[in-house]
């Protein structure tokens, strides 16, 4: 019988032609690096990013046309691990990035944000063992 053993990637939404905007947030901001799309894919737009174990796509929407607003739902989000919370809040605060902070979840410190396209990205640290 089949199952699912973890996810390859998420995706996510942006409008065309935004893609230097999806460089600067997820590269510039929360350090993930650029990753080449295959060839039969590129020519669709988007990006395609990692950082370890997490990969994340963001598919071009044409019907948004260029520079046009994203209408992503409200609660849906990648959930990312992270080191170093509260410096890449800082860094993020200081790029003019709103963070909120949610209610608590045991065992972890968290906070989200939106990309530049509207997508709420939820950061996750675990807390250390005391």
């Amino acid at each position: 019988m089949g199952e699912i053993i973890g996810i390859d990637h998420v995706q996510l939404s942006m409008p065309p032609g935004e893609e230097e905007r999806a460089r600067a947030f997820y590269v510039g901001l929360l350090g993930f690096r650029e990753v080449p799309k295959p060839e039969s894919l590129a020519g669709r737009g988007g990006a395609w990013f990692e950082s370890g174990a997490a990969r994340l796509h963001l598919g071009a929407e044409p019907e948004m046309g260029a520079g046009g607003p994203v209408h992503p739902l409200k609660k849906a989000h990648p959930g990312f691990l992270v080191t170093g919370l509260a410096e890449l809040v800082a860094r993020l605060q200081a790029a003019g990035v709103t963070v909120t902070f949610e209610p608590p979840i045991p065992g972890y410190d968290r906070a989200h944000i939106l990309d530049p396209f509207g997508n709420r990205i939820e950061l996750l640290e675990i807390k250390p063992v005391s």
